[in-house]
């Protein structure tokens, strides 16, 4: 361009030049032209101006278009984030919905008919050990069942929903039938609408058998935690318990609109929950559950114990509770059932003395005449019980006499009340004799004398649950059978009983006289100094002080 200028130059001063002779001399130094140099800077100003313009121009073109990828990069990424929360959210809700009901559908399926493992193996003794639990509905009940029980009916109306309202404590000492009887009331209804578990004294252990009665896993196969989901395992044994209780209860209000009969729940064992506070609350829990169920009809829960401390804790706060007494089977019902056995099942016709016999030493207790009507000799059977029982009370409960170390003396308390208590109803056996009133029925006397006679309100319990007595939902304490009534007998009617029983006795006191005893021991007595004791308001105060010299 700076050229082009020379060459118009030039040629307006009339000089006829080369474009290359123009060019040397214009690189040559000389002034500079003011007309050349205010073209040249015209041009220029007006070149840079049109360049600012086209760049300004481009750089508002350029952050348009930026501003607007980055919005719908924004809004891109927002919709991706908030679509996946929204998918993440509804497959974690769908699942949980869907665990809720799986939940419900599980725990129906186990009040349907059939029986869960517990029960089938309960039921089991109903079948030869070789064949399987499919024979189980084929099983003929009465041929396992053949002492004949006056119970019976009452716990099939029980267990069949006939009997609503209430819920059950079934009582008895063990091995007179209770669940041997839910069992076959169970066996009649093909296990529909009854669930049954076994207690026990940890309260974890009898969430996990309640939950496998129910087929309750307690969220433990929760997986909620994918999706960020708390799961509700986290708590204690007694809030697991009550979770379960309140599946039931959709389980029941659906059975009641569908059937009209409430469902059934069996815990054997209730007296296997400790007597503590972990027990108590349990224990409290449950009859809530079940004084509600039982008012609206919805779930009966049925007890069963062998010891007396559950009644007495259920019946603090019970309203609709009914306690149904299983005793031992009756005289002439016994022997019809043990002769009618023994001529089925080994063609023997027992001759009526020996049955007597065997009442007389084992009686009514059911699992004692099982035992006996299966032996080849049942007279050998009997002595074998009353024997294992005279070492069981023995080996628990002997007394030790004069010779009575101090440690034991808890024991042989305990030893010694039992020993007491057992005199006292052999003697009252014996005066029942003598006066023509004993009809073959244990002899009794009230809880509140055998507390008296042992000194300890609390060591009766403590001989229940060691099935030495049993205390009767009347509040009358007896033998635990007539096994541990004849071994009893046996004991007390020893020579020297009396005596060694009476030197157990002095020892104790003189045990516990000796605990009671104090002996202050006084040394280090100064040179002609002496003790001087006061005492005052049966206060005693003993000081040393130097010995007084006698006055001339």
């Amino acid at each position: 361009m700076v050229a082009q200028t020379v060459s118009r130059l030039a040629r307006l001063s009339g000089h006829r030049a080369s474009r290359s002779i123009v060019l040397r001399k214009a690189n040559k130094s000389s002034p500079p032209n003011p007309v050349l140099l205010a073209g040249t800077g015209a041009a220029a100003e007006e070149s840079s101006s049109s360049r600012d313009g086209s760049s300004n121009g481009e750089q508002d073109e350029g952050g348009r278009a930026g501003w607007r990828s980055g919005f719908h990069k924004l809004v891109e990424g927002s919709a991706t984030a908030f679509g996946s929360i929204l998918v993440l959210g509804l497959a974690g809700y769908s699942y949980h919905a869907y665990y809720k009901s799986h939940v419900l559908r599980k725990m129906e399926n186990a009040f349907a008919v059939g029986y869960s493992s517990v029960e089938l193996a309960a039921l089991s003794r109903h079948i030869s050990p070789t064949s399987s639990h499919s024979d189980l509905a084929l099983a003929d009940l009465e041929k396992n069942d053949w002492v004949p029980r006056s119970e019976q009916a009452i716990i099939d109306s029980i267990v069949d929903g006939t009997i609503q309202g209430q819920y059950h404590l079934i009582t008895g000492e063990k091995g007179t039938g209770k669940t041997s009887m839910l069992l076959k009331a169970m066996r009649k209804i093909g296990g529909e609408g009854t669930a049954m578990l076994e207690a026990h004294g940890d309260p974890e252990i009898f969430r996990v058998r309640l939950g496998k009665a129910l087929d309750f896993e307690f969220h433990e196969d929760y997986i909620g935690s994918l999706f960020s989901f708390k799961g509700p395992r986290d708590t204690t044994a007694l809030l697991d318990i009550e979770r379960a209780f309140n599946k039931m209860e959709k389980i029941a209000l659906k059975r009641k609109e569908q059937v009209g009969k409430p469902l059934i729940l069996i815990i054997t064992g209730a007296h296997l929950v400790r007597d503590d506070a972990d027990g108590q609350d349990l224990l409290e829990l449950i009859q809530q559950r079940a004084e509600l169920w039982a008012a609206s009809n919805l779930v009966t829960i049925i007890f069963v114990s062998d010891d007396y401390w559950t009644l007495e804790r259920l019946m603090w706060q019970a309203t609709r509770l009914r306690v149904t007494t299983v005793h031992d089977v009756p005289r002439d019902t016994a022997l019809e059932a043990l002769k009618a056995f023994r001529s089925s099942n080994f063609n023997e016709d027992v001759p009526s003395p020996i049955l007597e016999q065997v009442y007389d030493k084992v009686g009514g207790r059911l699992s004692f005449l099982s035992r006996v009507a299966k032996s080849e000799d049942m007279i050998k059977a009997c002595n074998a019980i009353c024997e294992r029982e005279k070492r069981w009370l023995l080996s628990h409960y002997w007394i030790l006499g004069e010779d009575l170390d101090p440690g034991g003396e808890t024991q042989q308390d305990l030893s010694s009340a039992a020993m007491l208590l057992a005199k006292t109803l052999v003697d009252k056996e014996k005066a029942m004799r003598r006066a023509g009133t004993y009809d073959g029925r244990l002899p009794q006397i009230p809880i509140h004398e055998a507390q008296q006679i042992m000194t300890n309100a609390a060591w009766i319990k403590e001989h229940e649950h060691n099935n030495i007595f049993t205390i009767n939902s009347d509040g009358m304490v007896q033998a635990d059978s007539v096994a541990m009534q004849h071994a009893m007998r046996e004991i007390c009617e020893q020579e020297g009983f009396d005596e060694h029983l009476r030197a157990t006795l002095d020892r104790l006191d003189e045990i516990e006289s000796l605990q009671r005893t104090r002996e202050i021991t006084l040394k280090d007595l100064q040179e002609n100094g002496e003790y001087k004791a006061n005492i005052r308001n049966g206060t005693i105060s003993i000081k040393l002080e130097p010995k007084t010299r006698a006055k001339d």
